[in-house]
């Protein structure tokens, strides 16, 4: 989910997909990393900077992501965070994952 209402430039919230994740696993080795470990591990950090880097190419300056953080969580129903359509709770998502969001914007400044 992207962030950047009332804010001095664009961040993202990153869910993975747990199905193409498991995949990307067994294809590095990294099978016994739990999902906390994962949204940490450089290797797959990296891949989502290129993959951020690639969707900036495609927007102004302005309209860019700066920074993201990586959720070991995903988004359902069930937690609030999707409606019955599958559409997203912005404010849901905003109010369970505002020290996130806040820490990226910290994170810029310091």
């Amino acid at each position: 989910m992207v962030v950047g209402d009332d804010r001095p430039y664009v961040t993202a919230l990153i869910t993975l997909d747990l199905e193409g994740l498991t995949h990307w696993r067994r294809m590095r080795h990294k099978d016994h990393l739990a999902l906390w470990e994962l949204a940490r591990d450089p290797e797959l950090l990296a891949a989502l900077q290129r993959g951020v880097d690639d969707a900036n190419r495609l927007v102004s300056r302005a309209e860019s992501i700066r920074a993201f953080r990586v959720l070991t969580v995903e988004f359902t129903e069930g937690s609030g965070h999707l409606t019955p359509s599958l559409k997203l709770k912005r404010r849901a998502v905003l109010r369970d994952f505002a020290r996130e969001v806040e820490e990226m914007y910290r994170a810029e400044r310091a």
